[in-house]
């Protein structure tokens, strides 16, 4: 490999000393060059590895919020379709999510307040709550809640001007957070159409259940629900806190405190293990403060007829499908089957209920926060969108034996007979409809 006889007579005319460094560094050059093979592997991180549960705060360069053109309570709700014709998709459908889109307000804000508030006075920490810290696992959600409306409070004022106003702290406040683009942290906000006034916590001292107030106020300036999850010592993302106010399908008090897989294992998500966990525990473990994504849900709900103890404040079930599951005090399972009675249902009884979800890493705690914006579309609707019930109706037939069983298709007490019959008669008028048109069009006899 070497030609000795030059080595030593090198060595020779250096002296004893440098020598000696010659043939080390002529060692380590060999070792490096032809040795590499023999070299352990990097060792993997593993569920004792201090870097997972640890966050060192990240300096992040907000972007510039857009102000919504218009009177957002003017809004229609938007339109969400996630479905298509064929075989159920079994994937995260995981899209990027520009910055403005972050929270979405319509002409339905203050149905859902009304609905919210009374929520979280009648349910108190069923429905927000802040875990502590669990000693050697996860530390608690509750800095992260702070950090939330902090952030929501800036966003809300920027992007919808015409609805929420701020009072910021003097310039000499200290504070171990900082406004966005280096002002004073905010101090109150105002929601005009509901006119009240919100005093914002600081930290973790300012007052009593700091954290819960922050996630209360959280809730009562926007429609969706929020979760906020934590990484843990073993790499897991564990509920450690939330504001899960209209959820219709589940209870927070089942479910705060697990880590990510368990949610959905005790969901009974089909396929989960197979085809997701994986990826979404690398979502989360991944995630950069500046990337924020978004995805898309569907289910299907009934709701009593009117007249059949249909509550006034909730009429069509979004806080709890209780037509369906029955009394949210006696829930056991999802979709339940326990009820002994049931409406007859009709078209009319039928909601699409599609969820929004958004994932967004918070820059100073390094949380994620996860919200779900819920909406109600009565089925009877669907007619008027062009090629939606028919693309539902192929959707429908594309689930397989899982999917139904998670959705709710035989438990639900005959809703599935009854839309899929409405949305194959909707199709064929619709066809009927623009076969005549085409007819219509045609020149007449002779040509």
């Amino acid at each position: 490999m070497f030609d000795t006889d030059i080595v030593w007579k090198r060595i020779g005319y250096m002296g004893p000393l440098m020598g000696i460094v010659f043939i080390y560094l002529l060692c380590r050059y060999s070792a490096s060059k032809f040795g590499a093979q023999a070299q352990k592997p990097p060792t993997p991180k593993t569920e004792k590895d201090p870097k997972f549960g640890t966050w060192k705060p990240v300096h992040f360069d907000y972007p510039t919020i857009t102000p919504f053109p218009t009177d957002p309570m003017e809004n229609k709700p938007i339109p969400y379709r996630p479905f298509r014709a064929g075989e159920y998709p079994v994937t995260m459908g995981i899209r990027a999510m520009d910055s403005d889109e972050w929270i979405e307000i319509d002409e339905e804000y203050l149905a859902y307040q009304r609905i919210r508030s009374h929520r979280i006075q009648t349910r108190g920490e069923e429905v927000i709550r802040v875990l502590h810290d669990n000693p050697g696992l996860v530390s608690s959600g509750a800095g992260a809640s702070i950090e939330l409306v902090h952030e929501l409070a800036e966003y809300l004022s920027r992007r919808f001007p015409t609805m929420f106003e701020i009072v910021r702290h003097s310039s000499s406040v200290v504070s171990e957070s900082t406004g966005w683009y280096g002002l004073p942290p905010i101090k109150s906000i105002r929601v005009l159409p509901v006119g009240k006034s919100y005093e914002i916590p600081m930290h973790l001292d300012d007052g009593e259940n700091a954290a819960v107030r922050a996630l209360e106020i959280a809730s009562l300036m926007i429609q969706e629900d929020i979760v906020i999850m934590v990484e843990g010592t073993d790499g897991r993302y564990y509920f450690q806190a939330g504001a899960v106010l209209i959820a219709g399908f589940w209870r927070m008090q089942d479910k705060i405190g697990m880590p990510l897989d368990e949610i959905h294992n005790s969901g009974h998500v089909p396929r989960y293990k197979e085809k997701l966990q994986t990826g979404m525990g690398r979502l989360f473990q991944k995630l950069p403060v500046d990337k924020p994504v978004a995805r898309h849900n569907y289910f299907f709900q009934a709701v009593k007829p009117p007249g059949e103890g249909v509550v006034s404040l909730d009429p069509e079930e979004l806080a709890w499908s209780e037509t369906l599951l029955g009394p949210e005090d006696n829930f056991k399972k999802a979709h339940s089957d326990q009820q002994e009675t049931r409406p007859t249902y009709t078209p009319s009884h039928i909601r699409l209920r599609t969820e929004r979800q958004t994932l967004r890493r918070l820059p100073r705690t390094g949380a994620i926060a996860f919200t779900i914006r819920t909406y109600l579309t009565p089925v009877e609707h669907l007619k008027h969108e062009p090629g939606v019930v028919r693309r539902l109706a192929g959707a429908l037939r594309g689930w397989g034996q899982d999917i139904s069983e998670y959705k709710g298709k035989d438990a639900g007490g005959g809703w599935w007979d009854v839309l899929m019959e409405y949305l194959d008669k909707c199709s064929d008028e619709k066809m009927q409809e623009d076969q005549a048109k085409l007819v219509a069009a045609e020149p007449q006899y002779p040509f």
